[in-house]
């Protein structure tokens, strides 16, 4: 039997890679090189990023390409990236839930991920929301923080899970993670707390890591059971605020096949089977770095990097999802000391990389992951010191004494800068775009997402900042359309005419391509007869 052609041809291909790699490795001194290598590889030691640089090329080579749908029109993406994760219900003063929130919204942070435990609100009892131990409404706290948050104009993801033993026959005996005998007494609570902050509270995340030990309980995992119990809280919440946002729970990164412990990827995949589709808004991940730092592009089911979510979004688009988002409900980096006495389980970095790779990742998931929306680094600060035993504790960002550490100083200053809108279909809310005049956000089920950006009159404009080579405009046409002056970079285009005789939506306006993959000034004005109308629908940037 003849011999294929493409296995002898891969390896050709590897025997020539490795050949180039050690020629490379004579160029190591060359710190563009090195910059070069640590920004594909996530590696900074010189032997690490040559292996990694190797085994780049065999997954590339290997492995099928993923699926990700980068141009694809999807919600809740245009929003501040900005989130941090926070323990504020732990906070005995409130002067320090407040000092927390100022500092959290100085630091250029726009979201909070916040716990809100089903067992410290409906506490000893169905129905029963009095704190008998304090002798006070168990709300009282949550009222606070949501009012805070509210005050320094945080939005809230509140987290909701950690039923309490009256929920199960056998109490606290699987572990107080372990899920309710009835999921209908979940689905009151989530219809409960839904109700109670609507209009002050959007976005809830249903569960934490059910598809680890032992954040489902101290027994084996169970997607089609978690599944039930997503579409029933999904259901309630809608019930309570149909205005409401669902987030699933973010899966733990592993690569474990169970029972206890089962890789986010089969799990997620059993979730599709079961029925998820139409039961979450938005998807949450997980989005560490661990033993990598954030450039690290290597991607396969064995690797749990900063690139993982990647295999999570293929695997949604392959599920007829590529129109649903992902959130990062946790990412960061663990400062343990190096003298540390326990085992680094979540990886080891300096304080001053925690810092780096930070901002690195979030600059990333901007210019690369278009259908990435908010990412809350782990975790803001705990309330007290008690728990420097634990590896967990070191991904901190601010000591508990509210003393900030490299990483708060450098999100505040990255944060903080001016908006740019990067790679892919970004809608006409992108918070990077400055609206100016009398422009009005129109519902219309015939636009992209169901809505657009109207204005009816001259002088009416549009500016931001992009970062790409090309971009297009996504408008309406209609016969009562009007005119738009457009200039990129100052340099004035050709005036852009959406008057039609029939009404199209959706349509593609290229602007500019060929540019420099740069940062590049937009202004779009309205212009023409007053009355007439311009609607925009969306932007498309596109980079090498």
């Amino acid at each position: 039997m003849k011999r294929p052609f493409f296995p002898f041809f891969r390896w050709c291909f590897l025997l020539v890679a490795a050949c180039s790699l050690l020629l490379l490795a004579c160029w190591l001194g060359r710190s563009s090189v090195r910059a070069y290598l640590y920004s594909v590889t996530g590696e900074e030691d010189t032997w690490e990023q040559i292996k990694g640089l190797g085994r780049l090329i065999v997954l590339q080579l290997t492995n099928p390409p993923l699926h990700l749908e980068p141009y694809a029109p999807i919600a809740y993406t245009g929003v501040n990236p900005f989130g941090v994760n926070t323990f504020l219900e732990q906070e005995v003063e409130p002067a320090k839930v407040e000092l927390a929130l100022r500092m959290i919204h100085e630091a250029g942070f726009r979201w909070i991920r916040q716990e809100f435990p089903w067992e410290d609100i409906e506490q000893s009892a169905r129905g029963d929301f009095w704190d008998h131990k304090w002798n006070k409404s168990a709300w009282e706290k949550y009222d606070r923080i949501v009012e805070l948050a509210n005050r320094y104009g945080l939005q809230i993801i509140a987290r909701l899970g950690n039923p309490p033993a009256w929920s199960r026959a056998d109490g606290d005996a699987r572990g107080t993670f372990a899920p309710p005998d009835d999921f209908e007494d979940f689905g009151n609570f989530v219809y409960t707390i839904v109700s109670r902050y609507r209009g002050k509270v959007k976005y809830y995340q249903i569960w934490n890591e059910p598809n680890i030990y032992p954040e489902w309980g101290e027994q084996p995992v169970d997607a089609a059971g978690y599944v039930r119990l997503l579409q029933i809280a999904y259901c309630r919440a809608k019930e309570a605020d149909p205005e409401c946002v669902i987030l699933s729970a973010g899966l733990a990164q592993t690569v474990e096949t169970g029972p206890k412990n089962l890789s986010d990827l089969i799990y997620l995949q059993q979730m599709y089977d079961a029925g998820v589709k139409g039961y979450f808004d938005i998807m949450g991940v997980m989005a560490y770095g661990l033993w990598t730092g954030p450039g690290d592009h290597r991607t396969s089911p064995e690797l749990t990097n900063f690139s993982r979510p990647q295999l999570i979004r293929d695997i949604m688009v392959r599920n007829g999802d590529a129109d649903k988002p992902l959130w990062a409900t946790e990412v960061g980096w663990n400062a343990v000391p190096a003298d540390f006495p326990a085992f680094p389980l979540y990886g080891r970095v300096s304080l001053e990389q925690q810092a780096r790779y930070a901002v690195q990742a979030y600059q990333r998931a901007q210019e690369e992951w278009p259908w990435m929306g908010v990412l809350n680094y782990w975790f803001f600060k705990r309330a007290t010191d008690t728990e420097t035993d634990q590896v967990f504790y070191y991904f901190r960002m601010v000591e508990p004494d509210f003393t900030p550490l490299p990483v708060y100083e450098a999100m505040k200053e990255y944060a903080n800068q001016p908006p740019h809108v990067y790679m892919g279909y970004h809608q006409e809310d992108h918070w990077a775009l400055e609206w100016e005049g009398d422009w009005s956000r129109v519902e219309d089920e015939q636009a992209v997402l169901g809505a657009l950006n109207r204005s009816q009159k001259p002088g009416d404009a549009l500016r931001f900042t992009f970062v790409g080579t090309e971009l297009e405009l996504v408008v309406h046409k209609s016969p009562q359309g009007g005119r738009l002056q457009v200039s990129v970079d100052g340099n004035p285009l050709r005036e852009i005419v959406l008057h039609s005789d029939s009404s199209a939506y959706g349509v593609h306006i290229p602007l500019v391509q060929g540019l420099r993959y740069a940062p590049h000034q937009v202004e779009m004005v309205t212009s023409g007869v007053p009355g007439t109308q311009v609607d925009v629908d969306g932007l498309l940037v596109r980079r090498p």
